[in-house]
């Protein structure tokens, strides 16, 4: 039987908290934290990040008018329970499911959703121009954006805190800051001086203060200045506070992001407050149980578990892409001195832990911060070294002005490694990685390869370390590869596909040109077709780029029709440089179907469901199959009664 929630199960928008006294409001934020455990522990998703900002959410909410004050979150994993305080636990239950609530935030969904988070790094920019457009149109809500998480370290948090606090307009930002435990300084004296400096009326007296201060003609002014400072600084911490004002921010903290009264008296304080305010809170990443505060990074993101023993179910299964790339690099390291791992706050996702255990003077966590993990490892290519830089399919979006200024101009041979390419599944779409073929395919320089299984990417993870000619980047899906394709298999040669052997004796009539995961599919599909007395000619693409367009083309001639097939955008994809080859070679009468992931952007689910949903599996390849070699009849009947 399920908990019983005396004052969630009332809470539609956030205007509800206030008809609660400060006593419920506490009653209240139990309740969040036992309906996030309850249906985390049956649905699995993003938990400590979630447990660390309970009390954040309810004392913002519980001070805040919401609407029609606007609070944008970044990273929106840690944003359950703002998805609570609006309305949305009688569906909590779906939460990452097909059709269900995402886990992130989305316009789309919501009407309190703000501004969409699924990478870090956003909301202080966005809030800013909340602000500004507020300004412009002449309302009076208020603005305040949630960060933390390590989303602070992003270099666009510094850039939008700039701007911020040169535009001076009315803006709040709390950090949650979760990378430290509650230190002893932040304990009842820190909580009250914090306290004390939200106050309107310590505030107004700093702020005449400074107007003064302005006023006075140098060198007055810098003694001044300095006074000030330090009268400021006695209440607050002078190694974190500095900066944030220094950059124009009245900074207010640290406190204790989980003591709720001192928290509702500083947001009621600070919503009153003008110019740009900076709240720093202290919280523990997995706040209430105790296993997650133990081991913050295991119950980051869970599968199901039980909640009265703490235990997530031990899957065992075939080797993921991400385990086999980790122990690739490891194997690479043993072999080369030479070797370096970099990834931005991924250690996990990327299957660098190990590594990072056993090679620690050679492994590199930049922090969110693709850019600079980009450009860094383009540093150590130019100094001689031979990096191995892991990142996110769609985490790489955000460096690729980085690869192409910084990397491939000067063709500095960084090896890069896409984890999480093609449709993650339950993240949805801030997190599908449906792009990289298309927007580093223009790339001048780059290489481009993908495996058709874990066997594949390790060797041509040892294939990378070896090649310094130009930049290298490998992409894989999410999860394990199957045991569809055969075992046989040719050496990884530059810029050469590999031509499958099936086992069928049909004299092939279409030939299947899978990408990376949609070899199997390929595979498969030929199978099927060979139940129907239809032969086919199974193609693994090996190399994106350069495209090794004469085996695909001269299978093309021989069988006389071709499918191309890839778990990315069919815009400026695999397909349609396969279309430009065949076109180039006069071989445009040749029937060739494209087949990727739509012009869309695909929502969230599990990836067996999302890949048939839009095409990617054998049962629609084979119909593609069909329909091509129908097509091709058609075109000889038409031709012949010419």
């Amino acid at each position: 039987m399920g908990l019983v929630f005396q004052h969630l199960s009332r809470i539609v928008d956030p205007s509800d908290l206030h008809k609660l006294n400060d006593k419920e409001l506490g009653e209240l934020a139990d309740e969040v934290r036992q309906a996030i455990l309850q249906y985390v522990s049956k649905t699995g998703g993003h938990l400590s990040s979630n447990l660390g900002t309970i009390e954040l959410t309810v004392a913002m909410y519980g001070s805040y008018k919401v609407p029609p004050d606007k609070v944008i979150w970044d990273t929106g994993h840690q944003a359950y329970p703002h998805k609570l305080l609006t309305g949305r636990l009688d569906r909590f239950d779906t939460l990452r499911k097909h059709k269900g609530l995402s886990g992130f935030l989305k316009r789309d969904e919501h009407p309190l959703d703000s501004f969409g988070a699924g990478h870090a790094g956003t909301a202080i920019s966005a809030a800013l121009g909340f602000a500004v457009a507020r300004d412009k149109l002449g309302t009076s809500e208020r603005i305040a954006a949630i960060t933390g998480d390590a989303s602070i370290a992003a270099g666009m948090s510094w850039e939008a805190l700039n701007h911020a606090g040169e535009l001076g307009t009315d803006l709040t930002v709390v950090l949650n800051d979760n990378r430290m435990s509650i230190a002893p300084n932040v304990g009842a004296l820190t909580n009250y001086l914090a306290t004390l400096r939200s106050r309107p009326l310590l505030q107004s007296l700093a702020q005449r203060a400074k107007s003064v201060v302005k006023r006075m003609p140098d060198p007055i002014t810098k003694v001044a200045a300095g006074l000030r400072h330090g009268i400021t600084h006695y209440l607050a911490p002078e190694e974190t506070g500095t900066i944030f004002e220094e950059m124009g921010w009245e900074y207010i903290g640290p406190v204790d992001g989980h003591d709720l009264p001192t928290l509702l008296e500083i947001f009621r304080n600070v919503r009153e407050l003008h110019g740009p305010v900076f709240v720093h809170a202290i919280t523990v990443k997995g706040k209430g149980l105790k296993s997650a505060e133990d081991d913050a990074r295991k119950w980051h993101g869970v599968t199901p578990f039980d909640l009265e023993s703490c235990e997530m179910s031990k899957v065992v299964g075939p080797v993921t892409y991400t385990q086999a790339f980790g122990q690739a690099a490891i194997e690479c390291a043993e072999a080369d001195p030479k070797v370096v791992a970099i990834t931005a706050a991924m250690p996990d996702g990327t299957g660098l832990t190990n590594y990072s255990t056993i090679f620690p003077d050679r492994y590199y966590d930049t922090g969110i911060a693709e850019q600079h993990a980009v450009t860094f490892a383009a540093g150590l290519a130019a100094g001689g070294l031979t990096p191995f830089c892991a990142i996110y399919s769609t985490f790489l979006q955000r460096g690729f002005d980085q690869v192409l200024h910084d990397v491939c101009i000067q063709n500095l041979p960084v090896r890069f490694f896409l984890d999480r390419a093609g449709l993650v599944g339950d993240d949805g779409p801030t997190h599908h990685g449906a792009f990289d073929l298309s927007y580093l395919l223009p790339i001048p320089n780059v290489v481009l390869l993908a495996p058709r299984d874990t066997t594949e990417l390790r060797e041509m993870t040892h294939w990378m370390r070896s090649y310094d000619d130009h930049p290298s980047v490998v992409r894989y899906p999410r999860g394990a590869s199957d045991d569809r394709l055969p075992e046989s298999r040719t050496p990884i040669a530059f810029g050469k596909a590999e031509l499958l052997e099936h086992s069928s004796p049909l004299p092939p009539r279409i030939t299947l040109c899978g990408v990376g995961s949609m070899v199997s599919v390929c595979w498969e599909a030929a199978d099927k077709l060979a139940l129907q007395g239809i032969g086919a000619e199974v193609i693994n693409a090996r190399f994106v780029k350069p495209l090794d367009a004469a085996t695909i083309c001269e299978s093309a001639m021989r069988t006389g029709a071709l499918v191309t097939i890839e778990e990315n955008t069919i815009a400026g994809g695999f397909g349609q440089q396969v279309r430009e080859a065949m076109q180039a070679r006069k071989l445009s009468h040749i029937p060739h179907e494209v087949m990727g992931i739509p012009d869309s952007f695909i929502e969230h689910g599990p990836q067996a469901v999302l890949r048939s949903q839009i095409g990617l599996d054998a049962e629609n390849l084979v119909q593609r199959c069909l329909s091509t070699l129908e097509s091709k009849s058609d075109l000889r009947s038409s031709a012949s009664a010419t």
